[in-house]
């Protein structure tokens, strides 16, 4: 179905088509399963399908109420960077030094003659 006829259609007859055109993808990707039926191009539209008509309800949804705040607004409203003055400020952590650890050395084996 395409896009423009999907939006000269009622919100709420969107929503049964979306519920039934999940209903109907359920029921062909089962029959897939079992091998009754080889219908992988009917799958994949149905699942364009219900992603368009899924699409253009968040379309009036967001028409319908405030629309959020651009990306650009965002930016500004966020507080700026930390100075790096406060990482210079902290002590430097202090690592406790392992001494190296002795390694146990065998005795060559004497070599009998």
């Amino acid at each position: 179905m395409k896009a423009d006829k999907i939006r000269q259609m009622e919100t709420g007859e969107i929503q049964t088509q979306a519920k039934d055109g999940l209903e109907q993808m359920f029921r062909l990707r089962f029959q897939l399963r079992m091998g009754q039926t080889d219908g992988i191009k009917k799958v994949r539209d149905l699942r364009k399908d219900r992603a368009r008509q899924l699409t253009i309800l968040r379309e009036r949804e967001l028409a319908g109420g405030a629309a959020p705040a651009p990306p650009a607004a965002k930016a500004a409203s966020k507080p700026a960077a930390k100075p790096a003055a406060k990482k210079a400020a902290k002590p430097a952590a202090k690592k406790a030094v392992k001494p190296a650890a002795k390694k146990a050395v065998k005795p060559a084996a004497k070599k009998e003659k």
